[in-house]
């Protein structure tokens, strides 16, 4: 853990998602996860692009499908 390029942004990322976590519990669709860890940035003013898209290449060509991220 102590390669970590950005650890202190990662522990804040991941403390998001504890208190996600430990709040709701299990047994939720993803999109309510989704949706808290939304707000849970946004109370500890963590930035975020929600749902962002990627085009993905392959030989340099463009897939027909689209990529999303949950988070970006």
């Amino acid at each position: 853990m102590n390669d970590l390029i950005f650890k202190t942004e990662a522990y804040e990322i991941i403390g998001a998602c504890m208190e996600v976590h430990s709040y709701l519990g299990m047994g939720f669709n993803e999109v309510i996860y989704k949706d808290a860890l939304e707000i849970e940035f946004q109370l500890r003013s963590i930035p975020y692009i929600r749902e962002k898209q990627f085009t993905v290449l392959y030989k340099e060509q463009p897939l027909d499908r689209i990529f999303f991220v949950d988070f970006w």
